[in-house]
C-alpha cells in the first residue's frame, strides 16, 4: 500500500503500462511462434511481425538491439526462403 498520493498515482500508472506492455509482448510472442511453426512463412507474416517489433521497441517495450537481432533474423528467413 502506498504511503502518499503521488506513490499511489505512480502505482497506478506503473499497472497501466504493465497491462498494456504485456499485451504487445504476448501479441509479437504469438507472431513469432506462428512464422517459427510453418516450413515456409510467407513473405507478408514476416513483414507483420517486422513491423510489429518496430513498433515495439519504438515504444521501448523491448529494446532496440532485441528488436534489431530478431529483425536480423527474420531478414535471414526470409533471403534464404527466396
Amino acid at each position: 500500500m502506498a504511503n502518499t498520493r503521488s506513490a499511489a498515482k505512480r502505482a497506478r500508472q506503473r499497472m497501466k503500462r504493465m497491462l498494456r506492455n504485456r499485451s504487445v509482448v504476448t501479441r509479437l510472442r504469438t507472431m513469432q511462434r506462428q512464422v517459427g511453426s510453418t516450413q515456409a512463412p510467407s513473405a507478408d507474416q514476416i513483414r507483420a511481425l517486422i513491423s510489429a517489433i518496430d513498433k515495439a521497441a519504438k515504444c521501448g517495450i523491448i529494446h532496440e538491439n532485441a528488436a534489431h537481432r530478431r529483425k536480423a533474423r527474420l531478414n535471414k528467413a526470409l533471403a534464404a526462403a527466396k
